[in-house]
């Protein structure tokens, strides 16, 4: 059946998988909803996005996203509250940041109401896919790809918006070991590393999986030049606290510019936790850690909100965090999904209603 919403065509999948999914055993990512949003750029414009079922894309092999990797994305999350209203966090930094990613790709930026417009039909036709239980939410998948033909070596003619959404349940990593990096690197000066970037995913997971085999679970990303200095951790800003202050890197080329990093600094402020925005080096974290002022390390991004580091490994030695009773993480965590989901007043405006 077809329908209109918000000027957005709406064509709804004849069936449902919900009654097949279980929603108290959700893992993160996995399981897909019965509709998604797709827009095609051609002819030197965005065309009008619809809402779809569900489906395959069909490319041809000489599309170039194959071969370039033109391909942007972002992460959100949409959540319900007691009351059955739906809530985004933060939804117009997720749509310039793809903007932002776009440009340094060479891809067509975006008007604002086909994003936020598609999104807000996407989530209308599938709100019953947004889990209630407390820790649950739909994953928001938005993307961009080059779908346009040709072997030559420039960007594409032809491009695919779509946003795609997955209910799960909460994150958890668990007991999280990083391995300081001291050859790879994650990004450049000059290159993409701000960008929300397919291929700089691709790029960690070589690393990373040398570091799985020695025994961590992540990679603390450190500057490509000396790496001496602190960057990210695994696909995630991070956060170092020493004595009571926490320190995080400033952004730049080789840093994105994370939305949970950013509520995490703000928010941090006005709870009167001293935050310090500056680069910090491996040195001092060893040093800290060392001297006991080491008191927390802590990944952030839109999955997890926020991913306790219980232990590092640098140069062939290993230091424990200390387990504390009261975090800055735990703390922190609670503050921003309390404000994400209504249970707490946003003095901020980062909430928005659908």
């Amino acid at each position: 059946m077809n329908s209109i919403i918000n000027d957005i065509e709406i064509i709804k999948t004849k069936t449902s998988k919900i009654n097949e999914v279980d929603f108290d055993n959700l893992k993160f990512g996995s399981v897909f909803s019965d509709h998604m949003l797709e827009c095609n750029f051609k002819d030197g414009k965005w065309q009008a996005p619809k809402v779809l079922p569900y489906q395959p894309i069909v490319l041809d092999p000489s599309a170039k996203i194959f071969h370039y990797g033109q391909s942007i994305f972002e992460g959100m999350k949409a959540y319900k509250d007691v009351d059955e209203n739906v809530w985004l966090f933060r939804p117009l930094d997720n749509f310039k940041r793809l903007n932002i990613s776009a440009k340094r790709l060479a891809i067509p930026e975006l008007p604002e109401n086909y994003f936020m417009d598609g999104l807000k039909a996407l989530l209308e036709v599938d709100q019953e896919w947004i889990p209630k239980k407390d820790g649950s939410s739909l994953y928001i998948r938005p993307f961009v790809f080059a779908s346009g033909n040709g072997f030559h070596a420039s960007p594409a003619d032809e491009y695919k918006f779509i946003i795609c959404t997955a209910p799960s349940g909460a994150y958890f990593a668990g007991e999280v070991r990083v391995l300081i990096e001291e050859k790879y690197s994650r990004s450049a000066n000059g290159g993409v590393g701000f960008a929300k970037a397919g291929g700089n995913y691709a790029g960690q997971f070589y690393p990373t999986q040398l570091a799985i085999d020695k025994g961590y679970q992540q990679v603390i990303w450190t500057d490509d030049n000396t790496h001496e200095y602190i960057e990210e951790a695994g696909a995630m800003n991070i956060f170092i606290r020493i004595n009571d202050t926490l320190i995080t890197g400033p952004t730049s080329d080789r840093i994105l510019d994370g939305i949970t990093r950013k509520s995490i600094i703000e928010l941090a402020k006005k709870e009167g936790i001293n935050v310090e925005v500056r680069k910090i080096t491996v040195s001092e974290v060893v040093e800290a850690a060392k001297n006991g002022s080491l008191k927390e390390m802590f990944g952030a991004g839109t999955a997890a909100v926020i991913s306790p580091i219980a232990g590092f490994g640098y140069k062939d030695a290993d230091y424990e965090l200390p387990k504390l009773d009261e975090t800055y993480a735990s703390f922190l965590k609670k503050r921003i999904t309390d404000i994400q989901t209504n249970k707490a007043e946003d003095i901020f405006g980062w909430r928005y209603k659908v």
